[in-house]
């Protein structure tokens, strides 16, 4: 494992389990929501996304943790690595809400700057119908790749631990 992609809901546990995952492997780990956003919430453009995920993915290893679907390819086409935290919805809620609680009026870690932490109903709703509007779609891509890549799907805290408590 030297190309991780790490992806999975809001709220799964992304950002946590790659900056772990970081640690055990010496690894340098980059969160696209550092990268992607802009000071007070505004988005690249796809083009700028599609280009700093190609750059990244040219580096000799990495850990690369985010959804963006629209430049998913990108990442599952480079890593010979992919984790999928597929958590229940109602874990990622929960998370979702106790990461705002945490991180109110502060900047998260794995954020862009002048990105203070917030709730919106469409992030809500995003993660609400994550498991029946996107996780077919991600589940799909993955079963195609599984011939050609490392795929490895965890879906509870406890087997995500284990995963990395397994890791040298």
């Amino acid at each position: 494992m030297k190309k991780i992609a790490v992806i999975g809901s809001g709220g799964s546990g992304k950002s946590t389990f790659a900056k772990a995952l970081s640690e055990k492997l010496k690894i340098e780990v980059y969160h696209l929501d550092a990268l992607l956003w802009k000071p007070g919430w505004e988005p690249t453009s796809k083009a700028e996304q599609r280009h700093t995920q190609q750059q990244l993915t040219q580096k000799e290893q990495w850990i690369i943790d985010g959804n963006y679907n629209g430049t998913l390819d990108v990442r599952l086409q480079a890593a010979d690595t992919v984790v999928f935290l597929d958590m229940p919805r109602h874990l990622c809620l929960i998370r979702v809400f106790k990461r705002r609680w945490q991180f109110r009026n502060k900047q998260r870690p794995d954020m862009a700057l002048e990105c203070k932490e917030k709730i919106t109903t469409d992030f809500l709703k995003w993660v609400w119908h994550y498991p029946k509007a996107k996780r077919p779609n991600i589940l799909q891509k993955l079963d195609a790749l599984s011939t050609e890549k490392n795929i490895v799907i965890l879906n509870s805290p406890r087997k995500a631990q284990a995963f990395l408590n397994e890791l040298s």
